[in-house]
């Protein structure tokens, strides 16, 4: 009987859609995911940093993994076409483990969006730079994404407006954000340039068991 394999991780996210701000995907008087995005498809980008972490007993500090989607209409209809991008200096045991973690495979936020994924176009080893500058975070796959996303002009003291959207990866905290200029993407025949559109950014702790 093969044994259980816990997983726990720690880290930061962000996205950046072509939803104008803010997208009614998630926030409307809709049921989450059922609206249909402000331009009528979903391109959003997502991009995850591990501070800490590990699947059983792989390590998995300080690697980042960078997924992309297009939905055709409203996201909870499905029909996703999905990609990934495994930060290449992840060994076979790291590759495998966040594939688990990030397909939903292994249990944990993704299991919840990976029924949707229509088509899924694989994942591929790069070089991907994440950076955290205060609250601005961006990312960088050469030649294939440039994204970064800084948080909406607010009167707050510390500069930056939340909510408890729901969201899968941090249900209880999601800040509320836009996309900087040339927040671009361009790979598997899909291209889109983000800028100023909707955006979002959060400490991320997940765990599993698979």
């Amino acid at each position: 009987m093969q044994m259980a394999v816990s997983w726990q991780l720690s880290g930061s996210y962000f996205e950046n859609c072509n939803c104008d701000v803010v997208c009614p995907c998630l926030l409307s008087t809709n049921a989450q995911l059922t609206s249909t995005p402000t331009r009528g498809v979903c391109d959003v980008g997502l991009v995850f940093h591990i501070d800490k972490g590990n699947y059983g007993d792989v390590r998995l500090d300080n690697l980042s993994v960078a997924m992309v989607a297009h939905a055709p209409g409203p996201m909870a209809d499905g029909n996703w076409t999905a990609a990934a991008y495994i930060d290449d200096r992840a060994d076979d045991g790291q590759a495998e483990a966040l594939g688990a973690i990030f397909t939903g495979a292994a249990g944990g936020p993704m299991a919840v969006l990976a029924p949707m994924i229509g088509t899924n176009l694989g994942a591929r080893k790069v070089p991907i730079s994440y950076r955290i500058e205060g609250k601005r975070r961006s990312a960088e796959i050469a030649g294939i994404m440039h994204m970064a996303v800084e948080p909406l002009p607010t009167m707050r003291e510390d500069g930056q407006m939340w909510a408890a959207t729901g969201h899968p990866v941090n249900p209880d905290w999601l800040a509320l954000a836009m996309g900087s200029e040339g927040s671009t993407f361009s790979d598997h025949g899909m291209s889109w340039d983000n800028s100023r559109r909707n955006g979002h950014y959060a400490p991320i702790n997940w765990s599993g068991q698979q």
